[in-house]
């Protein structure tokens, strides 16, 4: 298993303020940002763009680790290459050539990851392992913050740790929604090993702390 990773989310930090959230990020020790794209079609919400992304790219080395919930997001590859993304997750039920899109995202010098949401079988992801570097299980109906944690996700992720070890790979196995301590632990106890955090981190007294916790 890889060594365990927090990536806070920025759709939980101050949307009128998006330096001060890498800032915190930093200051609690941590290396890895995650930024959620959404489009409004693909997730009822919509968040923020390339334009976003590379406005941050200078103001820290932080890992950018994007998201993509965009019903195209082929279309999306070179600009967030372009706007300083480092790892480009897309989703497996969204429209789109996935191979060609894991590929697009390679060539552009990204490492990539496939998606998937809570209710998808990740059989669904079985093609893909080979040439991605993470799998993210959704713990939430992507779309909005503060949700709870669905525990019938911990299966998914259960699923893919026993996969990386039978194939002997070293894919990350990522997770995102209602993560806390509590639920952060269940799912490295299932094979998880990138933790995305995002409420429960910007709203934790003692940030830091709250990360090792979940490393630990």
């Amino acid at each position: 298993m890889p060594n365990a990773v927090v990536a806070p989310s920025l759709l939980a930090a101050n949307h009128g303020d998006f330096a001060q959230g890498v800032r915190i990020v930093e200051e609690a020790g941590l290396n890895w940002l995650h930024l959620d794209i959404m489009d409004g079609h693909f997730v009822p919400n919509i968040s923020f763009g390339p334009q976003v992304v590379a406005d941050l790219r200078p103001l820290t080395k932080l890992h950018f680790d994007v998201h993509l919930m965009l019903t195209n997001p082929d279309r999306f590859v070179a600009a967030f290459a372009k706007a300083g993304a480092e790892r480009l997750t897309v989703h497996v039920e969204a429209d789109h050539d996935i191979a060609q899109t894991i590929t697009a995202i390679k060539s552009h010098g990204m490492s990539a990851g496939i998606a998937m949401n809570p209710d998808t079988d990740p059989r669904r992801l079985l093609p893909y392992l080979e040439s991605v570097d993470l799998a993210l299980c959704m713990s939430v109906f992507p779309g909005f913050g503060g949700q709870a944690f669905i525990p019938a996700v911990l299966k998914s992720i259960e699923f893919l740790a026993a996969e990386r070890a039978a194939r002997g790979a070293d894919f990350r196995i990522e997770v995102d929604g209602g993560i806390n301590v509590e639920t952060g632990r269940q799912c490295r106890t299932a094979g998880a090993d990138t933790f995305v955090a995002g409420t429960a981190f910007f709203k934790a007294p003692d940030r830091a702390a709250f990360a090792r916790q979940l490393t630990a």
